[in-house]
């Protein structure tokens, strides 16, 4: 299987690294569907607006809903993700180089959210990198069975790692 996931200390840490590994691995001219987190501040007790960059040219989506300042809820727009899952779903069946999944959270661990996709993507050859967070960690092992690569939360090893896999799909049989 042709999975690595990356798990970054810092709050929003992750979401930074993929967006910038991302940008560079399209600026190399791969093809790159997923999608990418980008937070926005908001005016809603601190917390950031969550809205995530579909690649490989957008949309952007809003995935949070503002639920108010005393509001202590999951904040993510259900609708809002599953709309991102399509749109992503529609780019993997086009094919690429690498699906980007800007992380394995909640609706992943329950078999929602980006789940169906990534294995679309792995069923068809397609690499795929994953951002993950403790919380969800053993969730996405078991997924994986525990075939998935683990990855510093460095760029330069994302690179390596799908430098590898770009190496490892054009070699000759």
């Amino acid at each position: 299987m042709r999975i690595a996931y990356t798990i970054a200390p810092g709050k929003g840490d992750t979401d930074q690294l993929l967006y910038g590994f991302a940008r560079k691995a399209l600026t190399r001219g791969h093809r790159l569907c997923g999608a990418v987190q980008v937070n926005t501040d908001s005016c809603d007790g601190g917390l950031c607006d969550m809205d995530v960059k579909l690649l490989p040219e957008g949309p952007v989506i809003r995935i949070s809903q503002s639920l108010g300042p005393s509001a202590t809820g999951c904040r993510l727009d259900p609708e809002a993700l599953e709309q991102a899952v399509g749109l992503v779903s529609s780019e993997v069946a086009k094919g690429a180089d690498l699906l980007i999944v800007n992380k394995f959270g909640k609706h992943e661990a329950a078999g929602r959210g980006f789940r169906p996709v990534i294995a679309e993507a792995l069923s068809h050859d397609i690499p795929v990198l994953v951002g993950l967070n403790a919380l969800n960690r053993a969730a996405f092992i078991a997924f994986t069975g525990d075939l998935a690569q683990a990855l510093p939360a460095d760029e330069a090893a994302l690179t390596a790692w799908f430098d590898a896999q770009i190496a490892e799909r054009n070699a000759p049989a």
